[in-house]
Formats: structure tokens, sequence, C-alpha cells
């Protein structure tokens, strides 16, 4: 839980790989789903700011135009009636793999 010593530490650990992978983020940039896991740690979704702040990177490494990519990513945000929006990852990889 979010009082456990080692969790804790686990999600600082993934908030400093973070940060690394993303070096133009601030700490309070990163939405809490892009370092904690759901129950089964397999949630194929992740929030519509999780999959935003990737965006830089992901059209750096894809070699694609940065406008392109976002404009992906939010065709991509599913609207929920009830919970939050989300961003299917595999349906967005999929769709990337298709801008090439």
């Amino acid at each position: 839980g979010p009082s456990n010593a080692e969790y804790l530490a686990l999600v600082q650990k993934r908030i400093d790989t973070l940060l690394l992978a993303h070096p133009y983020l601030k700490k309070s940039d990163i939405p809490a789903d892009m370092v904690t896991a759901s129950g089964s740690g397999l949630d194929p979704n992740v929030s519509p700011q999780g999959a935003l702040i990737q965006v830089k990177r992901v059209a750096k490494e894809r070699k694609l135009d940065e406008a392109k990519v976002k404009a992906l990513v939010e065709s991509k945000i599913n609207s929920a009636v009830v919970g939050p929006e989300t961003v299917n990852v595999l349906e967005l990889n999929v769709a990337l793999d298709a801008l090439r």
C-alpha cells in the first residue's frame, strides 16, 4: 500500500527511470499510472496524460513527426461512461506501426 516503504522505493525508482528517459519532464508532470501498477501488473491502458508525456520520445525513436504522433494519441483516447479516459497501449502501438 501507499505507506509501505518498499512500495514507495519502487515508485521512486520508476519516477527516476521515467525522468531519465524523458529529461524534458518534471516530476510533477508524471501521472500516477505511469509509476504505479494495476493489481495484476498487466493493465493494457494508460491515462491520456501518460500517453501524451511520451509523444516526444516516441516520435524521436520512431523517426516520426511529433505532431502526427500527438494527433494519433489524441485520436486513441477512449472516453468511458463510467471511469477515467484511457489509451489502449497495444492499439496505439499498432497504429504507430501503420504510420511508417
